[in-house]
């Protein structure tokens, strides 16, 4: 164990190393995969088992599954480009950051900070929001829910991410602490599991993510961290689980169609930009937060 160690902080084996937390991170999210897909079996057996397996949650359930279609999609193609041009980048940046264990631990750490700016951005920043209320608009809170991403998710995460490239952090760790984040996040999209004692103090836990889900007054725009929930704590963004919340969005998106559930948010975007009486009011609706109005 004390040669993996050193083999893994000597920064000489580069290409082994990177190749090492490439392979790792895709591994586990992989079996974190196959792990969310048995747990969301179980709950539907545990609402069959309480009569709470509806038609409407069923449909909903497999409205979140298929949305992962075009994300998969965009997520290859914003991907292959995103590899390309931070390894560009990369070459152009003077100064570059150890390649070792503790730098990947580092950019961990660094990547979950990054997540809930990223997070907070996306449900502060209207034009941001356009993607991410594609995973808000269920009101069934299940594993199946953590599937359910806009098309336009992987471009957001390419751009808050260069940053930590930026830095002189290798492209591969960047790539692997973002796997790493996405896998962490399948098994905290569920009712099932309470509150988890001490754990609740730094960790995201399901009981937390039910919170962000939230579409109550008191738990709107609260929550947004990935693995670390200290995020919140610090900066006064964090809000405890005091009942079960309502999931959704606060005007209630029904429909159980894909086409519906990617671009729902569209169409009131538009209505507004339409409705815009100067430059000001125009960019006041992309960049301030949803339902934002200008001052009559």
């Amino acid at each position: 164990m004390d040669q993996l160690i050193a083999y893994l902080i000597d920064s000489s084996h580069l290409l082994s190393i990177t190749d090492y937390f490439e392979q790792m991170s895709v591994d586990v999210y992989d079996w974190v995969l196959v792990f969310a897909l048995l747990f969301l079996g179980l709950e539907l057996l545990d609402d069959a088992a309480n009569h709470r397996l509806s038609k409407n949650r069923l449909l909903e359930t497999v409205s979140s599954i298929v949305t992962q279609i075009p994300y998969y999609i965009t997520e290859i193609m914003i991907f292959a480009v995103a590899v390309y041009s931070y390894f560009a980048i990369y070459k152009l940046i003077p100064w570059k950051m150890p390649v070792n264990t503790y730098s990947f631990l580092l950019v961990l750490l660094m990547a979950d900070f990054t997540y809930y700016v990223e997070h907070f951005c996306l449900h502060k920043i209207r034009l941001f929001w356009l993607a991410h209320s594609v995973h808000h608009s269920s009101n069934v809170m299940n594993t199946a829910t953590a599937f359910r991403f806009s098309l336009f998710d992987p471009i957001v995460s390419a751009l808050f991410h260069i940053p930590l490239l930026l830095m002189g952090f290798h492209p591969i760790f960047i790539f692997a602490a973002e796997i790493l984040i996405q896998a962490y996040q399948f098994w905290i999209h569920n009712e099932m599991v309470g509150k988890l004692g001490p754990l609740e103090w730094v960790f995201n836990t399901p009981s937390h993510h039910r919170v962000h889900h939230g579409s109550d007054k008191e738990y709107i725009d609260t929550n947004y961290g990935g693995i670390l929930i200290i995020w919140d704590r610090i900066f006064g963004t964090f809000a405890k689980e005091t009942k079960l919340p309502t999931y959704g969005l606060t005007t209630p998106m029904t429909s159980k169609n894909p086409f519906v559930v990617q671009f729902y948010e569209f169409p009131k975007l538009f209505r507004d930009l339409r409705k815009a009486k100067s430059i000001g009011q125009f960019f006041g609706y992309l960049l301030r937060p949803p339902g934002w109005q200008p001052k009559q």
